[in-house]
Parts: C-alpha cells; sequence; structure tokens
C-alpha cells in the first residue's frame, strides 16, 4: 500500500468518526485498471455487523447525469445525430415555437441555457409523466441563453429527452445499449432495483411515508416521480462498474484502445475543456474543473447528492472514485465537501 493510500484510508476513517457518511468505498487508478481501492465504515448504522464492500451498490443521484445523459449525448453527437450550437427548434418539433427552441445542446450541456433553477416537476406539472414532458419542455426560460452559468437539474431532464427523441429509445434502453453493456457495466441500471440487488445497497434518505431509508428505490423525488428514469437521477452502480467508465474515457482521451461504447475520443476531448468562456463558474460539457485545480493539472470532476463522486484527469492519465452513502441527512454540504477535496488532493498528489 502506498503512502497516499495510506492517508486516504485514514481521511475515510476520520469521516465515518466524524459521521459525515456510515461508510465509504473508494478507488484510484488509470486507463489500465484500479491502483489502490479500499472500503470503510458499514453499510447502515442501524446495522452494524454489516461491512460496506467493495461491491455495495450506490444510488449515483447526479452521476446519473454523466453514466447516462452525457455518454448518451455523446454518442449521438458522435454519430453526427445532433449538432450542439443548432437551436433545438430548428430539428425538434416538440419544442418548436417554444422558449426552448432557442436554447442549444452545448447550452444545456453547460448550464448557460438560462432554463428555470429547480425542477419542483410535481409542484408546477402534476404527477403524470407526459404532464411533467410537456411542461418543461414548454416552460418560459429563467433568463437569455448564453448569459450566465447556473446550474440547474433541468439541463440533464431535456437532454434526457433529447436523447430519447433522437434515438428513438427510453434513455434507460439507449444508455444500456450504447455504454452500459458495451463498457461491461454488469451492475449499472436504472431502479428501482429487484430485491436480490436491493439487499446489497446503501440506504439513503428517509421516506417519511414508511419511516425507513430507501434502498434500491431513487433518493430524488423527481426520479421517482418519472417511475425511476429520467436524466436528472435514478441511477445505480457499482465501483468496479464507475472504474470500467472511467478507465474507457482515459483510453479513448488517448485513443489507445478501440471504441467500444457510443461515445469516443472526441466526446472525451470536446467536454473535458472549458466551454464558458469568461463566465464563471467554468464549465466543459457536464464536467467541470475540480475546485483549486489549474488548467495545467486538468482534473475533471461530477459530484452526486448522495456522496458520489468522481474525477478524471486525462493530462495526468489519473482518475478517482469515492461512494458514501450520506444517511446522516443534513444541507450542509461543507464536511462532505472537505473529504472530498482532500480525497482528490491525495488521489493526484
Amino acid at each position: 500500500m502506498t503512502y497516499g493510500s495510506d492517508r486516504i484510508e485514514a481521511l475515510l476513517d476520520e469521516g465515518v468518526r466524524d459521521k459525515v457518511y456510515p461508510g465509504a468505498v473508494w478507488a484510484v487508478g488509470d486507463a489500465t485498471g484500479i491502483h489502490s481501492q479500499g472500503t470503510t465504515g458499514v453499510l447502515d448504522p442501524d446495522e452494524p455487523d454489516v461491512p460496506m464492500r467493495s461491491d455495495t451498490v450506490f444510488d449515483a443521484a447526479s452521476l446519473t447525469k454523466i453514466l447516462a445523459v452525457w455518454s448518451s449525448i455523446g454518442a449521438l453527437w458522435e454519430d453526427c445525430a445532433l449538432d450542439l450550437d443548432q437551436p433545438l427548434g430548428a430539428f425538434w418539433p416538440e419544442v418548436t415555437g417554444h422558449p426552448l427552441g432557442a436554447v442549444t445542446a452545448r447550452q444545456l450541456l453547460t448550464h448557460t441555457a438560462g432554463v428555470p433553477l429547480r425542477a419542483q416537476l410535481k409542484n408546477l406539472y402534476g404527477t403524470d409523466p407526459a404532464d411533467i414532458r410537456r411542461g418543461v419542455l414548454h416552460e418560459q426560460l429563467h433568463r437569455p441563453p448564453g448569459e450566465a452559468v447556473e446550474y440547474t437539474d433541468r439541463a440533464a431532464l431535456i437532454l434526457g429527452y433529447l436523447a430519447e427523441h433522437l434515438s428513438g429509445q427510453p434513455l434507460d434502453q439507449l444508455a444500456t445499449v450504447r455504454t452500459w453493456h458495451p463498457l461491461g457495466m454488469k451492475f449499472t441500471r436504472f431502479g428501482p432495483l429487484p430485491a436480490d440487488i436491493a439487499a446489497r445497497c446503501a440506504p439513503t434518505e428517509l421516506d417519511q411515508d414508511t419511516d425507513t431509508h430507501l434502498k434500491g428505490v431513487a433518493h430524488d423525488f423527481s426520479a421517482r416521480l418519472l417511475g425511476g428514469v429520467c436524466g436528472i437521477a435514478g441511477v445505480f452502480t457499482v465501483l468496479d462498474d464507475l472504474a470500467a467508465f472511467l478507465r474507457y474515457m482515459l483510453n479513448t482521451e488517448t485513443d489507445t484502445a478501440p471504441r467500444q461504447a457510443g461515445f469516443g475520443p472526441a466526446w472525451t476531448t470536446e467536454s473535458l475543456t472549458i466551454q464558458t468562456g469568461a463566465l464563471q463558474p467554468p464549465r466543459g460539457l457536464f464536467w467541470h474543473p475540480a475546485p483549486g485545480t489549474t488548467a495545467e493539472q486538468d482534473t475533471w470532476v461530477h459530484y452526486g447528492f448522495t456522496g458520489t463522486g468522481m474525477w478524471v484527469s486525462p493530462t495526468r492519465g489519473l482518475w478517482a472514485v469515492l461512494l458514501t452513502n450520506k444517511l446522516y441527512h443534513t444541507r450542509d454540504r461543507g464536511p462532505l465537501a472537505d473529504v472530498r477535496n482532500a480525497l482528490r488532493e491525495l488521489a493526484f498528489m
């Protein structure tokens, strides 16, 4: 075990003691595979005899935006089925004549589209998926496109709908066929999970209706409202699958391996560059520079609310994954952010 691995384990052990999370799974690797990995803590503090394991299934939360939406949009772009800079209304009848029709896919991917900042699906559109889709696609913009960088879940929801329109497939099928199966990501799928897989899933938020923590059901209310499948959240995954995904990204970046998934080196290179010009904060395509890094360090990150996170650095040829279940639910993200930043520094030191 390297000195860095020792320090990562100590860092994550401290997070368990401080009740930032009940347990964690982590790994660091490169284009050839995993270099070091480990686990700490327990799956559920109510069951202290069940340790966290390397094959624990996690609610990926916003990593869904990368695993399902970003990868699928990339496949369609590399197939020349999508022009990122063409207004959506020029080729998507559902938004033609509506405010969203003036927006481009690139603006959605960089969070500069000016769409509303909160999803609030049930309150705005009810509970019928068709009404929700129509409401989201026909909604007024929050501000003119290209004016500001403002993170919003709606961008991923809209891009998921766009991917379904262009491919003629539901998002879960598209992601499975074009990305997950080709890369051997055997346990990555949208929920709700079958009972046998849910049994080894890390629990997340407390369900007020049943007074139990969710296991195998998406923590995100919008995803649950839409049957478990949407661009915002809903994917479940394991460490080995994320390692395969990130390893492939580095292989496509260097073009040393054949294109297995729908997206390839062109999409990875396009995405891991600043796309927002002078606007702040800087963004790539759904990825953003890790806090405190420089252009020379070239480390990109995406996080999920439940405590998931992954980093990739083409310059260094390294990636890292941290999976936790933020079971001690609080809106104070500071402690988890501190752990994430410290792990990234240790992984890429």
